[in-house]
């Protein structure tokens, strides 16, 4: 399935996103995955997707596992960069990151 990809409209972490989830949505077996993984049940997307926390599970969900990342990156035409960019938005600063 090709999606839109984010850098036609700007790649923001919001976009990114969006676009992963999208992406998602038309692959019932890894959403599936995702779902059974977060603990999130399918009638709570929508609310979910307001939460960051839920984003940046949903992000990392992409990034832990190099294969899902490239495909997804194939599927819509984003760099994984742009997924890099968006988990750093998302995820609360560590211990080292001197943002504390």
């Amino acid at each position: 399935m090709r999606v839109q990809s984010t850098k036609d409209h700007g790649s923001t972490a919001e976009e990114t996103a969006a676009t992963i989830l999208t992406w998602l949505a038309g692959e019932p077996d890894m959403l599936g995955r995702f779902l059974a993984l977060s603990g999130v049940q399918p009638g709570q997307l929508r609310a979910a997707i307001n939460d960051p926390g839920f984003l940046a599970g949903m992000l990392d969900f992409l990034m832990q596992h190099e294969p899902t990342l490239l495909q997804f990156c194939e599927a819509t035409d984003t760099k994984p960069e742009a997924v890099m960019a968006a988990a750093y938005h998302y995820s609360k600063p560590g211990l080292d990151s001197g943002e504390i």
